[in-house]
């Protein structure tokens, strides 16, 4: 009776100390003490899930709190794995770009376009009645979208210029008189009628519609056109007779002016030109997809 209410408590110190497996278990009768060792309890850990999986190849995160840019791709790696690089010649002048794709639709751009572009519009432009040669210096850094919202070769831009274009005027006669506003000033006794002009806005929005067709996997040619607008320009004009007396005619007769002044009359009729307003948007060009 002794020894079956001994392993009876043997029993039940064992399964109430099976958690420390180490440690021995000692039960007492009258005569001995006997020490049995408990076996060791296997524990199951279950790893926490991880936060995110992270697809190499596609640059995708699944789990929507680490992804940027619409949940395509995180902001790194699209940074660092431009879609393409573009060469560029049109009326913003000779320049690159470099594309990176949001998704498949979606493309964000930035460039630069500039140098003297004067001979690509043929080298002059008329502002009324009076000719001027131009020698222009641009430089137009750029940011913007292209969209092809059809999925196939069409495509919309946006974006924004930052422009820094000079011009350098110089005003052609014709015959013996410059006609400004409709007065005819002697360009003999005026002078040399040069000036510079520039865009008065340091932010200027564009739009274009273009095609992208591509010819291989890798290459592929582009055409937009559209417009930006610049805003009005400030021009600055200077007679190489300052001084002197110059004969103008109107229709009521003729009067005397300073070469000075027939400046001032050149430079108010260049800030009135309207085109240079909004600048036309022209350009093709060739791509490399990466």
């Amino acid at each position: 009776m002794k020894l079956i209410k001994l392993t009876a408590i043997s029993a039940a110190v064992l399964a109430s100390t099976a958690a420390l497996a180490a440690d021995p278990v000692i039960v007492v009768d009258d005569n001995a003490a006997v020490a049995y060792e408990a076996e060791p309890v296997a524990v199951a850990y279950q790893a926490e899930p991880a936060s995110y999986a992270y697809n190499a190849d596609a640059g995708v995160v699944s789990n929507t709190t680490g992804a940027v840019l619409g949940g395509t791709k995180t902001l790194f790696q699209t940074a660092i794995n431009p879609a393409s690089v573009s060469a560029e010649v049109g009326t913003l002048g000779y320049g690159a770009n470099i594309g990176w794709s949001m998704n498949e639709k979606t493309e964000l751009q930035a460039g630069w376009a500039g140098g003297d572009v004067a001979d690509l519009f043929g080298g002059d432009f008329d502002a009324d009645d009076v000719n001027y040669d131009v020698d222009a210096d641009f430089s137009n850094p750029y940011l913007g979208v292209q969209l092809r919202p059809t999925g196939n070769w069409f495509t919309v831009g946006a974006g924004i210029i930052v422009p820094d274009n000079d011009f350098d005027v110089t005003a052609n006669s014709e015959g013996p008189n410059f006609r400004i506003d409709n007065v005819d000033y002697n360009a003999s006794e005026t002078g040399t009628l040069q000036g510079t002009m520039e865009h008065r806005n340091k932010l200027a929005p564009y739009a274009t519609v273009g095609f992208r067709p591509n010819i291989t996997n890798n290459f592929g040619l582009f055409g937009e056109i559209g417009a930006a607008y610049m805003g009005k320009t400030d021009a600055t004009v200077t007679s190489s007779n300052a001084d002197a007396d110059v004969t103008a005619t109107t229709v009521n007769g003729t009067t005397t002016v300073k070469g000075s002044d027939v400046a001032k009359a050149a430079e108010q009729e260049l800030e009135d030109k309207d085109w240079l307003e909004w600048l036309p948007i022209v350009k093709v060009g060739a791509t490399y997809r990466f």
